[in-house]
């Protein structure tokens, strides 16, 4: 049926038309914004990840605390079950995707692993954050912390840690671990594992990556084999001091002098966060740090892995221009990239700035595993 043109003589409607037309004007009017739902819809999941994907499963590992490194230190050879935590895609933590890369987060003294999974502060979640953009991670609660309990804290040490770590990137691509609350199922395969560490973690993960040479690339945060300043070195010293009496100690004498060795900007709900998660220290690993800061400063040039190294330009714990001497003395590695942040302190992913260091963080990957 034709429509008449404009300008054409007019034709009153029946009242049947009438009725026929608001019908027709209405499903279109539905149909119309219904398309630009959907649309809409289908855009906001087309511009950023579906954050229903990003799950997290805790997972045991069963480990030999025992020292294969040239660390000299000793540790009480048992086993022990070593708690963490799977962040990432439903389908990677599920291991339904198959072999995947898998970021081990290693922890500091006096954090945990909470450190890379903060919980009501979104913005300061580094493996949440790293799970929206694709990634598996892996947080580890080191023997001795959290849900990784050491009865005496002088049974392990930095050697037997970083020995610990090889273990868990051996099972890691073996899937010989499991789910706490699905024990015997599949788990996801790491085809390339990545080192995250964090000041001590740091050292315990440059370590693993230097002497077992296992590892496809290291991120060395708010660690310097040889840029310690003045007031680690101190803290160091009180830390030993305090061992000489007790099997745990704290990581700062004080409340605020654990959040001045760590933050320079945190905002104050994340401080308070981490007070109210604050560790001990096992003994073991304070009294054999300086035995680990040797055994680095022999091998750190034999560490083959790709190398991200990270500070803060306010970190107390380190000396200035600390990153790119760092850098350098990774001689032998596939490649180094250096990145100082201005405005942080210590523990980079808690700072103002965690946004920036997670963007280069996974710029990094991108770029340095992209043909892999």
């Amino acid at each position: 049926m034709s429509t008449p043109h404009p300008g054409s003589s007019r034709i009153a409607p029946s009242r049947r038309d009438r009725r026929t037309g608001r019908t027709l004007l209405a499903g279109l009017v539905v149909g119309a914004l219904t398309g630009a739902l959907l649309g809409a819809v289908a855009g906001q999941s087309s511009a950023a990840p579906d954050p229903q994907r990003v799950i997290s499963r805790d997972v045991v590992f069963t480990l030999n605390n025992h020292n294969d490194t040239s660390v000299p230190c000793l540790a009480d050879g048992a086993v022990h079950t070593v708690a963490g935590r799977l962040v990432g895609p439903r389908e990677e933590v599920l291991g339904h995707a198959g072999s995947t890369r898998i970021n081990v987060l290693v922890h500091d003294a006096g954090t945990g692993g909470w450190f890379w999974n903060l919980q009501g502060a979104r913005r300061y979640d580094y493996a949440g954050q790293l799970a929206r953009h694709g990634e598996t991670s892996l947080i580890l609660d080191r023997l001795g912390f959290d849900a990784s309990p050491l009865a005496d804290g002088r049974g392990t040490c930095l050697g037997a840690q970083a020995t610990m770590l090889h273990q868990v990137v051996q099972h890691l691509k073996a899937g010989i671990y499991e789910y706490v609350a699905r024990p015997g199922a599949a788990v996801p395969h790491g085809a390339q594992v990545v080192l995250h560490g964090h000041g001590v973690g740091a050292a315990v993960a440059q370590l693993e990556a230097a002497e077992f040479d296992d590892v496809d690339g290291l991120v060395v945060m708010g660690w310097s084999d040889t840029g310690a300043s003045g007031t680690a070195i101190s803290e160091a010293a009180r830390q030993t001091s305090a061992c000489l009496g007790d099997d745990y100690v704290p990581f700062g004498a004080t409340a605020d002098d654990y959040a001045s060795l760590l933050f320079a900007t945190a905002p104050g709900r994340v401080r308070r966060a981490a007070l109210a998660r604050r560790n001990d220290t096992p003994c073991g690993d304070v009294t054999s740090l300086l035995g680990t800061v040797g055994a680095l400063n022999l091998g750190t040039r034999a560490v083959e892995a790709d190398v991200l190294v990270l500070q803060g330009g306010r970190d107390v714990r380190t000396r200035d221009a600390s990153a790119d001497a760092q850098a350098g003395r990774y001689r032998a590695a596939d490649s180094v990239t250096a990145r100082t942040f201005s405005r942080a302190g210590s523990a980079l992913p808690l700072e103002k700035q965690a946004p920036q260091v997670r963007r280069t963080v996974l710029r990094w990957l991108d770029s340095t595993f992209v043909e892999r």
